[in-house]
């Protein structure tokens, strides 16, 4: 079973920048969707932003397009997603996510990270 690694969460300061990353153990498929979920204090987990391999199509919830930007790095199974000017409202717990379709729906997806935190705070 391939697993998710999410990396790179921490705390900054409002107007900082993060970078995640999301390693997969294995071979996850010829053409795949990886992405990013979110889920705050209070808040239903939301989707961020995915990516898919065959096509490079970039989805961003409106929160967060033009401050986050995904990649992916299909030699090495690693997708990232960079994170400026982040906000309180960012302050989340994230989840890295991959299957065969990209969906809407978190529980849709093959494969799930354990989460990492994002902090933003002064």
């Amino acid at each position: 079973q391939v697993q998710l690694a999410e990396s790179g969460g921490g705390s900054v300061q409002p107007g900082g920048s993060l970078r995640l990353s999301c390693a997969a153990s294995g071979y996850i498929g010829g053409n795949y969707c990886m992405g990013w979920f979110r889920q705050g204090p209070g808040n239903v987990r939301e989707r961020i932003s995915t990516i898919f391999s065959q096509s490079g199509y970039e989805y961003y919830t409106n929160s967060v397009k033009g401050r986050f930007k995904i990649s992916l790095d299909k030699a090495a199974n690693t997708m990232s997603m960079q994170m400026n000017d982040l906000k309180p409202e960012d302050a989340a717990t994230y989840f890295c996510v991959a299957d065969e379709r990209c969906h809407l729906n978190y529980g849709n997806y093959r494969l799930k990270g354990q989460g990492i935190q994002v902090t933003v705070s002064t």
